[in-house]
Parts: structure tokens; sequence; C-alpha cells
């Protein structure tokens, strides 16, 4: 709706530029006179009153009319389980559970392993309304030794709930771990930790993926936790108590056929509901007991819930559930919002709630037993009817899970509790509820045949069907043993009381009345001077407070948005100052807060006050009082240039007070208004109590209280979705009034004046009963103008993709239609409507200030049917009293622009102007006249007057046709010879017509003009249609497409200020774009943790010895070595890793300066910050600025200083992590794409996304439109073409061929298409008839594909101008399934300014990884730059000096061939002058760089959700010019080849696991086991050690494990069939860990684990250098023990120590375990072979092991001794006992059928 702007003040349309506020201007006159303060001080808080309509007898009406909750959407869940790391337990085999709701989704078992690797991926696809996913939970749990017979053992498990998740930055966690623990044993502690991505996607979300590099700085488990932003890393553990004590007001169920055929049986008619409470909380489920037949249960119970704190699930829902075999549904649902009833900041509180009553909605108490509304009651949507209240209370403890006595396991509990005394919620009071019905309008004609009724509802009072209307049974009910205190009260107990009402009867619905016919659509009902009215005493507990400061703070916050529109619509239409404006409202903000802390501390002691209470006051108190301190602090920053960006801030209040002002506990139930026909209910409106409750203070009032409102009745349910509840059911003015009884007396204050009041029943002491009806003795006559002047944007009804609007205005009783424009959605009616002899109750002076609304509603009509809704909008008119004079500053009106709503979308707006004129005694004479343009002959309609209809000037309007592009079949018949109309405000041309669209779409004429006369005002310039006509044979037209400008702005040409460029010819400016003389580039470490450095990595290639280049990580005093780059080992790999790395660093960077700006709270730094770093990566070149700031973040950490590391300069390219487009602004410099659509506009809540349907083809072209006569200077530039207009200097538009090279690098997060949740893709090409698929090089079962690929196709633009990269899942049978694809407008890119076609590269190079690409030398496309943009230059000059303009740029002018030759040259130099060509005068602009880009890839079967993203860019190569040379070689590296010797020489302190079989000495059977890639593909096993005593082993055995490396990314690459019954091989990439384990063998049972561990081969411990030295810290506390790489030292020898878990889940030491690691290239390895164990080639020598192995023979008789009667005899015993079970049963079968046969014989 409009958004409360003053007519009051505007100006007459004297010209944009006039201040917009009348006071302001008197200011900037006293400013300027001298003797006024300064402007820019004046704040406007007195002005607010003028510029927004409040007004004191109306409250604002809502415009949105569609209920929004409750909509079922699309989402999708992905989790990424990356590895889990610390799981507890000894040696176990490891599976992760994803469950969400209830969807699992498992993932591979990894064997024997306490970290186990996965990098899997799970996508969960939802289609639910956003509520009901965002209260399901996420858990995470790790199994261990799950198979397909058993279900395993949880070892530990995670949950959170959807909604934390969405609510998260990016709706997203990438790469944190999430904590484990046992739910069975809480004080177990932490149980593991897993690694995950989790990400929600909505409909249009998009997730930016931050750039999967390398995962260095993840390995800080501690630092990325996966909590939100604020929950401490230690959760404990906690009890909630929610306490559920007794439920009153419960509807009759089964009070139909049910009901009667018990009651024939049983011949009783007891209360027929079985209620119970269920409690949902983080994924538990607890229920009280049952009441047997009770509509007031009461349980007093409690649920106790065990979960850590805090929760990560933001809502627990109560219900109330009537227990039914057959029917178990829910009567009611509450959600209690956890953030609302705790605080977490430094005085805040733990949650707690009530004892309160909560209430209950949901669907209308009539009975069904299908009930069509079932799902209000479950708490989807708007519930439509009270259902229940219910008394609870929730509290909390913190355990201490250490105490002994505690239970250890989260299973809920249910106990009894105490009952809670009846005041404990407040005293019981008397609250009295007055409606009047002012007017009922708009009434739907399909129920305007019957009586209609009005009926008002509080909670069950006033309810017809439950009848409990009279208070007297309510009274008795609710107070029980209170019931003298409560007739005291009402008997009246002080003087100012009301009288004694005796026995009011509540009137609660009107009487039915039969509407008559207001026109077509809609019918009225007759009130005119008699208004009915009704009233109801209801009784509550009294908890005003708790709304009252409620509404103190909503009051606020709805000033703040008022405010806050205003400055937005100041600056939207380009006012003058909006600062002061800004001002004006933070001062009202900071006065409005201090204005609370007074109020909201009044009756403290009132009863039922509960903590909760208290605590969100002091809370609300101190919020506000910050609140008010900052507005000040604010205020005095705004300047012109800030005005946006603080408005940003100030928003941030306003989120932060809608949420303080929405009230936990509630009070009073809300009112419902109910509209009946017949006893049905029809339509309802819902207004919460607190909107209407009555305080003396004024600023306590809710904001409807005492008004009228007008209410808009809408369809319950899903009823009330889509089209069906766009149409208003009724519109009805209401005047509302709620309080208590004894506040009675001026209840009719509010009313407009002029009325006598009808009682009920006439007689003495009826004075003080309130009114059934009010009749008006005073009613005033106007005449209603409606200026309707033009719509633009609306809603496309037809299937042509247009409309045929035609709008009808509502006023009071009355209402008229604008004529039918066909074919627009951009119609300019310029119509006035006069409303004659409108009657208006009330008193003339209430009626100038507040005049009723006006509705008006746009339709589309159709020559069938009914005409179809397409929007509406509100708008109250000026009104000029018969006494007042016509003019300045009110009248005559400017025509402003409503916004029109259509359901919650915005569909359009609407410029118009109201103006409401008294007819006076002297009758319609006195009216100002009506003057519009006579000579137009349009019969009885009017035209808008002039005064009101815009000032028209002259202008030119260019238009330049490019051609049509993508043009779809229209009626199943292609389009041939299309055609483009052009149309602005009744004037237009048409373009040349294509004669054969297939052959070549372009336009043959360019340029084509027309002149018409727009407004002077820009802003009301009228949209221009863009229409796409098929011309067919026999002269007939189709209408294929249409596209509205509706802003011509951008198209205005604005001469350039020839002063500003003055000085530009004279003086040279020369910039130094040297590159840094240094070759090594100086890099901060950024410090991640303690003692780590994290090593920011530029990647090398693989076949590189000793893997150069990067870091060598010594001791801490040690310096660097330096290491030269080898060239020839670098490639385009190379460069995009360092590249990839730059990015994160320009991100990382980007978020200090951020977080710094916040610490200072300063956002205008950030904005600033931010910028500056993002510059500095764009311009590769230089690249000093980079990193500082996440270095001055990190650099307080404890730990060493951080040594400078060097990084190798590698020319880098720039990796953009989205379209290219979006950089470039769509690379629409001068040719625009504007989007023909078709057909009905969807009726989603997101338009966007059927407009994608919608969409039919595309028109390129562009506009250009000035003032006529317009200025001469550009025709006397040279060469100035008149026929191409302002279009100078653009190609022509002939076919032209093309070499499109694609280059695709990799995907990312794809959408698994198969059943294992993989996919196997592949990539396809379309560009027009070409289509490449790359079917053959699919790559098996990943979702994260390296392509490295490159692809030529051949093009002629225009006829293929689209290029389509789709990746496809390869499928062995049946059809392959596409996963998603992106769509590249390669012609825009190619005619671009920006030079898209082939990307610049950072520097230049003949030779090596860095080639230049592009057919034409620096040099070359310099020259042509000049020469097209008319430049002065190049000027190559001695020293390395170019001029180009008035730039002097400086570079190298030597380069190397391949020999090493040095050649003058001075490519250099133009490079320099490309890369910063945006800053060349007049014609610079950004060239493109090279570059990699990121676009997402979408399936047209789920629009709007990604289903992946993929890395690619595209060249382009005229074939006209030279041929490129050949495509760079991106195919992916192939891993390396390595051999890994690992010689086991012996072990140390091994625990003793065995008690000798023969002499019962502990001892064990030593054998060490070891593994690289994973168990089951290389594990070795050593010989075995028998029998050692101490500890010791000797082995001398070598494994020996060959694997595939990749250097880049340090992943061993392995390539297994994922299953028997796999097609091919999957390859994986796993972290390079050395698994070693020490066992002890046993020969009849299964061997002991007896510990183990794991070394990274990137980065392990040092081995210690004697057995002595070797402890268990080397594992505990890695980050402090020098570290090695195995890559870099080739060969290491030491004592590592071996580690498990004891039974309390602490590390122990298990032994120790000497070892050499050797690690050799393949050749290496072949060309010195070694053998596996102690084998040849190059034996081990045999170890000297003692021979205690052997001690049993020496003395067998004690060992045999020692064997029977110790160790085995239980065992000897059970074998003797099986054996004879064994014996007997063989005999019992051997002899049975002998006894049979002489049985049966009866031998």
């Amino acid at each position: 709706m409009k958004r409360g702007k003053s007519r009051a003040s505007k100006d007459e349309g004297k010209g944009q530029d006039e201040p917009a506020i009348l006071e302001t201007e008197d200011l900037d006159r006293r400013a300027l006179y001298g003797g006024g303060p300064d402007p820019d001080t004046v704040s406007l808080a007195s002005v607010t009153a003028v510029t927004t309509n409040v007004s004191n007898k109306r409250s604002k009406p809502d415009i949105k009319m569609e209920p929004s909750a409750g909509r079922p959407m699309d989402f999708q869940v992905s989790v990424t389980v990356i590895e889990a790391r610390q799981l507890v337990g000894l040696n176990m085999d490891p599976v992760v559970c994803v469950e969400i709701g209830d969807d699992k989704k498992y993932t591979s078992m990894k064997e024997s392993t306490n970290c186990p690797y996965y990098n899997e991926y799970f996508v969960f696809d939802f289609h639910v309304p956003p509520d009901v996913l965002f209260d399901k939970i996420l858990k995470l749990s790790v199994i261990h030794s799950k198979n397909l017979l058993r279900s395993g053992t949880l070892v530990g498990s995670f949950k959170l709930d959807v909604g934390t998740v969405y609510s998260q930055p990016e709706h997203q966690f990438y790469h944190k771990w999430a904590i484990l623990s046992d739910p069975d044993d809480i004080t177990a502690g932490c149980k593991g930790y897993i690694k995950c991505d989790i990400a929600v996607v909505g409909k249009g979300d998009n997730i930016k993926t931050p750039h999967k590099a390398n995962e260095t700085d993840e390995d800080d488990i501690e630092g990325n936790l996966l909590l939100p932003e604020g929950v401490p890393m230690e959760r404990q553990w906690a009890r909630y108590y929610v306490k559920i004590y007794r439920a009153e007001g419960l509807p009759k169920m089964n009070t139909s056929i049910m009901a009667n055929v018990k009651k024939a049986f049983i011949g009783e008619n007891k209360d027929l509901v079985d209620p119970y409470v269920q409690v949902q909380f983080a994924g538990q489920k607890g229920k009280t007991s049952i009441q047997k037949s009770s509509y007031e249960p009461i349980w007093n119970e409690q649920i106790i819930f065990t979960e850590q704190f805090p929760p990560l699930c933001k809502r627990m829902k109560v219900q109330i559930r009537d227990s039914d075999k057959v029917n178990d549904v829910a009567i009611g649902t509450h959600f209690i919002d956890l953030r609302k009833i705790a605080n977490d900041g430094d005085k805040g509180f733990l949650p707690t709630l009530g004892p309160a009553w909560v209430n209950m909605y949901g669907s209308t108490r009539t009975y069904t037993l299908m009930d069509e509304h079932q799902d209000l009651n479950e708490g989807l949507g708007e519930g439509v009817s009270f259902r229940a209240r219910l008394l609870l209370s929730l509290a909390m403890e913190i355990l201490d899970t250490s105490s002994p006595d505690i239970m250890s396991s989260t299973e809920i509990q249910v106990e009894g509790i105490p009952n809670i005394s009846e005041n404990a919620t407040g005293k019981i009071e008397e609250f009295f509820l007055f409606g009047a019905f002012l007017e009922a309008t708009m009434i739907d004609r399909k129920i305007g045949d019957k009586p209609i009724n009005f009926e008002v509802t509080i909670g069950n009072y006033g309810n017809e069907i439950d009848g409990n209307s009279k208070p007297k049974i309510k009274r008795k009910k609710k107070g029980g043993e209170n019931d003298e205190e409560e007739s005291e009260l009402i008997q009246g107990s002080s003087d100012e009381d009301v009288d004694d009402d005796g026995e009011l009867t509540s009137v609660s619905t009107t009487p039915p009345m039969k509407p008559v016919i207001t026109d077509r659509n809609y019918f009225h009902l007759p009130y005119f001077e008699r208004k009915p009215c009704i009233y109801i005493k209801s009784w509550w507990q009294d908890q005003r407070r708790r709304l009252y400061n409620a509404n103190i703070i909503d009051n606020i916050a709805d000033k703040l948005e008022e405010g806050l529109n205003d400055v937005q619509e100041i600056i939207k239409t380009e006012k003058a100052y909006p600062e002061r404006r800004l001002r004006g409202v933070l001062e009202e903000l900071s006065n409005a807060c201090s204005n609370f802390l007074s109020l909201a501390n009044n009756d403290q002691n009132q009863a039922g006050r509960t903590k909760l209470d208290r605590e969100r006051l002091k809370f609300c108190m101190r919020e506000l009082e910050n609140m008010g301190q900052q507005a000040k602090t604010i205020r005095s920053q705004v300047k012109k240039n800030t005005v946006k960006d603080k408005i940003k801030l100030v928003q941030n209040f306003l989120q932060k007070l809608r949420f303080l002002a929405d009230e936990p506990q509630h009070s009073i139930p809300d009112i419902y208004i109910w509209m009946m026909s017949n006893n049905k209910q029809i339509a309802y409106a819902r207004v919460p109590s607190k909107d209407i409750l009555y305080s003396s203070v004024e600023e306590e009032r809710g904001k409807d209280c005492g008004k009228v409102k007008t209410l808009f009745l809408r369809l319950p349910g899903k009823k009330g979705f889509g089209p069906a509840g766009w149409t208003v059911q009724s519109k009805i003015e209401m005047y509302l009034w709620l309080g208590l009884n004894r506040q009675r007396k001026d209840f009719l204050s509010g009313l407009p004046n002029g009325f006598e009041e009808n009682k009920a029943v006439k007689g003495p002491g009826m004075q003080s009963s309130p009114p059934i009806s009010l009749m008006y003795t005073m009613k005033q006559i106007f005449q209603l103008r409606v200026h309707m002047y033009q719509a633009r944007s609306l809603f496309a009804a037809d299937s042509t993709g247009l409309s045929d609007p035609f709008a009808r205005v509502f006023f009071s009783t009355h209402s008229q239609v604008t004529e039918v424009l066909n074919e627009t959605l951009c119609p300019t009616w310029d119509q006035l409507l006069v409303f004659d002899n409108v009657e208006l109750y009330g008193e003339a002076c209430e009626l100038r200030d507040d005049p009723p609304i006006i509705v008006i509603e746009i339709y589309d009509q159709d020559s069938m049917g009914k005409a179809d809704f397409m929007g509406r909008t509100f708008a109250k008119p000026i009104t000029k009293m018969c006494d007042e004079h016509y003019g300045p500053p009110r009248f005559p009106p400017q025509l402003e622009y409503y916004q029109i709503y259509r359901g919650n979308c915005t569909a359009g707006d609407l410029l118009a102007a109201f103006e409401l004129l008294q007819i006076g005694p002297a009758g319609k004479a006195e009216l100002p006249p009506i003057d519009g343009p006579t000579d137009m002959d349009r019969g009885p309609i009017l035209p808008v007057p002039t005064g009101i209809r815009p000032v028209l000037s002259k202008y030119r309007i260019e238009v330049l046709f490019w051609g049509l592009r993508d043009l779809k079949r229209v009626n199943l018949a292609q389009v041939d010879r299309p055609r483009v109309d052009i149309e602005c405000a009744g004037k237009g041309v048409q373009s040349a017509l294509i004669q054969n669209y297939k052959k070549n779409p372009n336009f043959s004429t360019l340029v084509k003009w027309f002149e018409v006369d727009l407004p002077e005002n820009e802003l009301l310039h009228p949209p221009l249609n863009i229409r796409v006509v098929d011309c067919r044979a026999f002269g007939r037209y189709t209408l294929v497409g249409s596209h509205a400008v509706t802003s011509l702005r951008k198209f205005i040409y604005r001469p350039a200020d020839k002063t500003a460029n003055n000085w530009s010819a004279m003086e040279e400016i020369v910039i130094n774009t040297e590159p840094e003389p240094t070759v090594k580039k100086i890099e901060t470490v950024v410090k991640l943790d303690s003692g780590s450095d994290a090593v920011v990595k530029v990647d090398m290639p693989d076949d590189e010895k000793d893997g150069k280049g990067k870091k060598k990580k010594r001791k801490k005093g040690e310096e660097e070595e330096e290491e030269e780059l080898d060239e020839s080992m670098l490639d385009w790999w190379s460069k995009y890793f360092a590249s990839i790395e730059t990015l994160m660093e320009a991100m990382r960077a980007q978020e200090a300066a951020q977080a710094e700006a916040e610490e200072k709270d300063d956002v205008d730094f950030a904005a600033e910050g931010a910028d500056i770093k993002l510059d500095d990566s764009n311009m590769k070149g230089t690249k000093k600025g980079k990193g500082r700031g996440a270095k001055d973040k990190k650099k307080a950490m404890p730990g060493e200083g951080a040594p400078e590391k060097k990084k190798q300069k590698i020319d880098e390219l720039k990796v953009y992590n989205r379209e290219l487009e979006n950089e470039f602004d769509h690379f629409e410099d001068w040719l625009h794409t504007f989007n023909l659509y078709r057909g009905k506009s969807g009726d989603d809540d997101d338009q966007n996304v059927a407009d994608e349907d919608r969409l039919i083809g595309k028109f390129k072209g562009s506009l250009c439109m000035y003032k006529v006569p317009g200025s001469d200077d550009i025709a006397r530039e040279m060469g100035f073409d008149s026929n191409m207009g302002m279009f100078q200097n653009i190609p022509h538009n002939d076919p032209i061929n093309v070499l499109v090279r694609v280059y695709v690098i990799r995907a990312t997060d794809l959408h698994p298409a198969d059943i294992n949740g993989k996919a196997d893709p592949y990539i396809a090409i379309k560009m027009g008839k070409s289509e490449i698929k790359d079917k053959e090089n699919y790559i098996s079962k990943q979702l994260n594909p390296v392509f490295g690929k490159s692809f030529d196709v051949e093009a002629t633009f225009p006829m293929d101008s689209t290029l389509t990269v789709s990746v496809y899942d390869w499928d062995l049978v049946g059809t392959d399934d596409l996963i998603g694809e992106t769509k590249i407008d390669l012609e825009n890119r190619f005619y671009s300014k920006h030079r898209a076609t082939c990307g610049i590269t950072s520097s230049y190079a003949i030779h090596g990884y860095n080639v230049w690409r592009d057919p034409m030398k620096p040099t070359q496309i310099l020259n042509k730059l000049c020469k097209d943009g008319k430049v002065d230059g190049p000027h190559y000059g001695p020293g390395g000096r170019v001029k180009v303009a008035n730039r002097v740029y400086t570079g190298p002018t030597e380069i190397e061939d391949e020999n090493g030759l040095k050649k003058q040259t001075d490519e250099h130099l133009a490079l320099a002058v490309l890369k910063h060509w945006e800053d060349i005068p007049r014609v610079g602009c950004k060239l493109v760089p090279e570059h990699v880009e990121t676009r997402p890839l979408l399936n047209p079967d789920k629009p709007g959700i990604e289903q992946g993203r993929i890395e690619m860019w595209v060249d382009m190569f005229p074939k006209d010019m030279p041929a490129p040379g050949p495509a760079i070689d991106i195919s992916p590296r192939k891993p390396k080849k390595f051999e890994l010797r690992v010689i086991v020489w012996n072990t140390d302190e091994v625990i003793l696991e065995d008690d000798d079989i023969f002499t019962g000495e502990k001892s064990s059977d030593i054998f060490v086991r070891g593994w690289l890639k994973g168990q089951q593909e290389d594990k070795q096993d050593t010989d075995v050690h028998y029998h050692s005593l101490t500890g010791e082993g000797n082995f001398n055995w070598r494994f020996i494990y060959p694997f595939d490396y990749l250097m880049a990314e340090e992943k061993i690459v392995i390539s297994k069939k994922e299953s028997m019954f796999a097609w091919d091989e999957t390859e994986y990439k796993i972290p390079a860990r050395l698994n070693l384990q020490v066992w002890d063998a046993d020969h009849f049972s299964a061997d002991d684990f007896l510990g183990a561990i794991e070394l990274d081969l990137n980065r392990f411990p040092r081995g210690a250098k004697t057995a002595k030295q070797c402890s268990i810290d080397m594992v505990l506390n890695e980050q402090e023990m020098p570290m090695v790489s195995i890559f870099k030292q080739r060969r290491i020898k030491g004592w590592w120590p071996f580690v498990a878990r004891d039974e309390n889940d602490e590390m122990e030491l298990t032994g120790k375990v000497e070892a050499e690691l050797h690690l050799l290239t393949a050749e290496e390895a072949e060309k010195n072979p070694v053998g596996e164990g102690r084998n040849e080639p190059e034996p081990l020598e045999k170890p000297n092991r003692p021979d205690t192995t052997f001690l049993w023979f020496i003395s067998p008789l004690k060992a045999i001794r020692y064997l029977i009667c110790n160790r085995y005899k239980w065992l000897i015993v059970k074998i003797v006992l099986a054996l004879l079970l064994l014996a007997m049963l063989g005999l019992f079968l051997y002899s049975m059928p002998g006894y049979m046969v002489k049985k049966l014989l009866g031998a």
C-alpha cells in the first residue's frame, strides 16, 4: 500500500528539485537568508506529523491478503560427510548415518579405523511448508560395525534442526566439525567429531560455495565446530521441565453420529473428548496421561527432556490431542520459540516460561468427522478459530554430569506435580469488548442472495455453538471458591466505576440482513445511518502489562517503519534532503526508547507475574536503552552520502523491535470476526487482542483501539491459498474497543461523531448498558473525483502474455469502472471518474482529516466468463470541505504511485490521484470546474484534468534493432517472419521485417526513431512496450511475445559535461606498472592456532622432484631455504591453484576487514575496506594489499611470531566464483537483451520462476531517448553517421563465423543421480546445430569430477548465439539423465566493449605455461581499441614508456624466447595499457582478464535450485582473423607413482595381554600390521614374535606400499570397483595416511587389538631417537612437536608411540615401534628393488629373538597341570558335558525308528 505519505505537503509539480516537505522549504529559506539554523543540523522530527498520514480515528488497513504460512515449497538439504576423527572405541568399523525427519541415508563402512575418511554427499528433497521443514531434526550419528544382519552399536550422535542451518549466513555450515555425544550416557563426554558441510536451499536461494582449496586450516577442530555463532564450544547437558497443569475451553469432538450411537447404547451423553498433551522437542516426543472424557482436563504432570544446552533446535511443539483409537487428532498446537524465552547475553537468562496460559487456534469449532482444516490444528497456517487454552510452564536446569546420582540416559520421564494455586497466573478480571459495524461492502456475489450476519468471538465467549455466552456459567467454572470475591468485583468497588449492569447479556452477533447489489461482482449491506453493534463480557486473568509493553514497542516499530519508508520514498523520488528526514526518524526513535524506560516499569507488583515477565522486562529495557544511545550516535553521523548505509543499520533496529514486541506468554485470546450466511461460517478476520486493548496511557494503547479499522475478510485455511483467496469476501469498516469492564466509560469516544445510541432495553438504570445499534443523525454529502492516469507492470492474465485491464474503484457503497484497454500490461487510462452524492456519516471536520479509504481493483476483461482479478491497492483521498479554498498547497492533488498487490506479491503500480470534495448547501455549482483537454473525442469519458495531468515535453526515442533470438513455437507453428513493434505513450515505430528467421534472425535496418510527448518528470514516464508479431500468410499477424520496459531512465541520453574534461587534455598522468622488482612474493603466514603454521600452499606440478616450491617447515629459529622456481615444471594447473589461493586470501582479507569494521561499529569503513581488497585481487599486477587484514586479525594468537613465508611468483588468472556476466553487467554495455513473455503469469509465490516457462524468446537491441531539440554537438564529431543517430561506432550485424573454444575444468557438488548417492558425470556441449557429447570419457561415481578438457565448436552468429554446457549422468542401461546445465549468451560477449572473446593474461609470454593465446598480440589489440575509440595513441617512447590519450604507462621492454634469447618488444607496454584500459578517459572500460568462471548448473525440472557448479571459460576467435594456436592443455594432472617402504625394526613396551597358557605369566604374541590405502586394499602383517614377556618385539620386517599420489591436492588416488556388481572402477581420493597397529596374535580366538598410530605422510611428528624419548605426547600434543613430511625428507627412522583408549576413554600408551620410512618414486624403486618381509632382493637379517618363546618344552608336566587345573578347567568340563549330550541324542535318533515300529505294530 502507499506508504502513508503526506498529500498535504505535496508541491504543485513546480519541478523536480523542490524539497519534499513544506517545513523544510521554510527552513531552507531561512537558512539562505541567514539567521536560520544550518539546514544540515535541522532534523525533521517535527515534520513527521505532516508526512505520515497518521489518523486519529482510523487505522491503516493491511493490504497483503494471503496467509503466507502453510504453503508447501521446494527445498533441498545437502549434507557432505567428509571425515570423522577421534572416534571413541577400539578398532572400529564406523558408518555415518544422516537422518532428517524419517529419511535415513548411510555412508559406506570404513574398516578398522578411528578416523575414517568418507567424502560422501547426500541430498534430501522436500516439498513442505517452510515451518515444517525448519522444525525437522537433522541427526548425524556414527554407528560401529553395521551390516545387513545387525544394526550396529551407536557410538555417538549430533542433532540440530534444519531451521538453525537455514538461519546461518548463506544458509550453510561449511567444513565444520560436529561434536558427537552419546544420548544413553550423558556423563561420557565427547565421543568424536564428524567433519561435514550442511546446506539448505529453498527456491531461488543460491549457495555460495567457498572455494574447495586445500584443507589445512580446517584441521583445527576446536576452532571450526559445527555450532552457530555465539553458542559455546562445550555445551552442557540440561533438563527441560515442561509442566502441564490443565486446559479449558476444548471444543466438542465427535458430537455427531458417534455420539448418538453411544447415547443410544449407553444412555448418557458424557463429554466426548479424551485429551492428552504431547510435547515434541529436539526429535523426542513426550506425552502426558489421557484424561478420559473431559472438556476441562487437569493433568498436573511434568515431562522432562534431557538435551544439551543451548539446544540447536528453535521451537518446542506443544499439542493437545484427542485420544481415539480410530482417529487420534490434534485439537490445537502451540509452538514455544526458545529464542523468545531465553537470552544469551551477559546479563541473559535461561529458558523459562509461565506458569501461563497459552491460547491455541485452529479449525472452526463445528465438529465434522473429516475436518477440512485439520492442518490448522497441527499448527500449519493461521488458525481461524479459538480451540483451547492450556496452562503450562517451562523451566530448565543445567546438569552437573560429574555427580554420581545422575540419570545418565536421555529417556523422557513423565511425573506428577502438585496442583497450582488459582491466581498464580493473575487475578481474574471482567473484560468488555465492544464493536460497531459501520459499513460492510464488497461482499462476494456468490453469497449475496442469502441474509448475512457477523459473529464476533473472544476465546469461547460470543460463540454460538458452545453457548458460552452467559457469564454466569463461566463465572462458576472459572472462579469456583472465589465466587464472593468476584461478585464483589462486579458490584463496583470504586467510585469512578461504571454502575452495575445488572445481568447484562452479551450480544455477539449482528441481526441478519439481506445484501444489496453494488455492481456485477460485489454486494453491500444497507446499513446507511443505522450501524449494528456487538458487545461481549468475558473473564480473563489480568495480564495487561504484557500487552502494554508489547504495544509500546510495536508503536515505536511502526513509527520507525513508517519513517524509514518515507526516507526511502524521498530517495526513490529524488526529492531533497533525505538525510534530514532520517535524522528526524532517529531522533524520534531515541525519544521513544527513553519514553519506554519510564513507562514499562509501571504496576510491578501485579499478581501472576512470572520469572519470564521480570527477565524480559529487564532485557527489553536494556535493549531499548542501548538502541536509544545508538540512534543518537547514528543520527550525528548521517550525511548526505551515508544515508543508504545508515538506513541498513536502522533496519536492523526495526527487526530487533519486532522481535522484542512478540510476547511469548499469552493472555487474552485474539478476536475473530466471522461472516455468517445462513448460519454457515463463510469468511473471517482475526484481530490480535493487544491491538485493540485500551489503556489510559496513550503509548500503551493498542494501535486499533477505539479506531475505525478496515478489515478484509478472507476464506479459512487452504481455501485462502491462491486466486480464490485473493478476491475479497467482504470489506468491513469496524470500530473495536477492548478493556476492563470498569474502564468502560469512554468506549464510544473514538467513533465518528454525530450519532444516538439505541439500547436493547429501555428503562431506568440501563443508561450504562452499551448500545445495540447507533443512529447517525449527521451526514455529509461529497463528490469523489478519481483521476486514473495509468498503471504499469501489471500481471499477465491472458495466454498471449498480455491483459485487457480495467480498474474498478470502490468508495463506501459506490463503485465505478474505467474503460477496458486491450492487450497491454501498462494501460494509460487517462480517465476521471466522478462519484456524485456520496453520503458519509459523521462530523465534517473528522471526515476532512480522516476520510474512508478507497479500494482500487484491477481486472482483466475476458470475452467469455467473468473478469480475472489482477491486483488491488488502497488510497486515501485528499478532502476539501465546502468552506475551503481549492488551491495550493493541497490542490489540485498530485499523481502518485500506489503499489498493487496480488495476494502477497506485488503486481505493478498505479499512477493516480484522488480528491473528495464536500458539496455544500449551494449544491454542485460551487465545486471547482473540471478543465481537461477538450479536443479529445472520447465521448462520455472524461480525461484527467489539467493541473493534475503531467506537464509534457517532446522526446525523441531512437531504437536500435539488432535481432531476435531463441523464439519458441507459437500455437505449434514456428515463427518465420517476425517484426518488432515499439510503442510508448501511443506513438511508436516498427522494425524492418525479418524475411526468414531461420536463415538470419537479425534486422536489416538497424536504427529507427519516433517522437513522443512524455512527462517532464522522469518518474512519471510511461513504460515502453516491445512486441514481437509474426506476419503469416493472408495478412494475418500473430502476437509472439511482449516485454515492457518499465523504467526508461537508464536509456536517457545525458550529454557529457564539457567542462569536466578540460584538464585532461593538458597534463600527462604517469602510471607506473612495473612489476615488483623481486621475483619472490612476500606473503604473511596466516596464523590459525597456537603453534601450527597454516601454510598457504602454491601447488607445484607433481613431476617436480623434492616437492620444490612447497614451504619447508623448520624448527623455530631456522631460516627458510630459498628455492628457485623451475619454469619447465609449471603447468596451467599451477597457475589455477595459485589463483584460487589468491581468491581465498582476498576473501579472508575481506572478512577480516569487515570483522574489524564491526568491532569499530563503523559500517562505512567495511564497505570501503572490502572494496579495496577486492579491487586488488582484480588487478593481478599489483598484489600489495593482500592477506594483510587476515594477518592482523590472527596476529594476537599465542605461539611464535609468524615467520615470513616466500611464495613464488606464478602468473595468475582471475577466478570468479560466479558467472562472468555478473561481473560485467551482463555485457549489456551497448546491446541489451529484452526477454519476451507470453502466457499467463504464474500464481506462485515466487513469480520469477513461473516467468521462465513464459519466456518465449529474446529481442536484442537498445534504446536512447533525449529531449528534442537536442544538443547538436554530437553531429559535429567526425565520422558521424546520421543513419545511426546516437548509436555510433557499433559493429554491423551481418552473420559472422566464430570458432568457440570451451574449456571445462571441473564440476563441484553435483546432485546425485544414481541410487547409490553418486553420479557418473560427463560433459555435453550444444551450440546451434552442433552438439558434442563426451560420453565415453565419463568419470565413474564422482560428484566432484575434474574434467580438464577443451572442446572446439564452430558457430555462426547470429543463428547460434547461445552455448549450453550440460553435465549428464552416464547410465549403463536406459537414457542418460541430465544433472544440470548452464546457458551462456555468447553474442553479447562477442560484441561487448569489455572484449570477452579472449581474456587478457596478467603478463605476456611466448612460451611456457603462460603462453599468450590470443591470435592478436597486445600491441595489435591496443591499436585497434585506440582506432575504434578515436583515442590518440599509442605512442611508444624510449625507456619503456607508452602514451595513450593523456596517460603514460611504463613497463619492461624485453622478452625471452624458448632458447633464452632476449628480444626487444612493446608487448609488455601494450599489455600494461590494456590491463588499465578502464582509466582511459571517455572510452575506457575494464577488459575481461584471463579467468575461470564458476557457473551454477540448473535443471529445468527443479527450477531455481542449484544442482552443482561448473568451472570453465570460453574463448572466441572470429574466422576472418588469423587462426588461434592449439588449445591449452588443461587435462587433469596425472597422479605420480611412488613406493613407500616401511621397515618395522623393533617394538618395545607393548602391553602384555595374555596370561601364558602353560605358566600363567603375562606375555604377548606381538605382530605389527600396516596399511596405507585401506584395510581391504593393502594391509600387510609382520610375522609374530611369540611370547614376549617385556613387550619387546624384534621383527626386521619390510612393508612395501606402491601408490599413486597427487601432489597438488595431497591425496592418494585409488581406483577400485565399488562392489562385485560394479561395471567399472571408481576413482577415490584419500589423504595420505600410514596406519600402523600392534596386535596380539591368538591361535583359537580373534586376535586382540593393542594400539595404533596414524601418520599423515605430509605432516607427522619426527620419530624419537630412542625408545625412552618416545612418549604419548607425540600424538596428544602434535602442534608442539617438530613435524616432517616424507615427501621432503624421503627417509626417516625413529620411534613412534602406539596408543589406544582405555575404559575411561582416555588415550593411553600401549607400545612403541621403531620403524624406518623410505619414499621412492616408481622409477627409483624399479632400479633398486627390494623384497617384502625378509625376502630377496636386499633381504633383512633374521631378528635375534630370545628363546623364551619355547619355555613350555622344558617343563611340560608343570605346564599341563596349569593348563588343566587353572586355565581351561571350565572349558574342559563344558566340552565333556556337551559330548555326553551329543551321545545321548545320537542314541535316541538311532533307536527311535525301531521303537516306533514296535509301538505301531503293537509288538
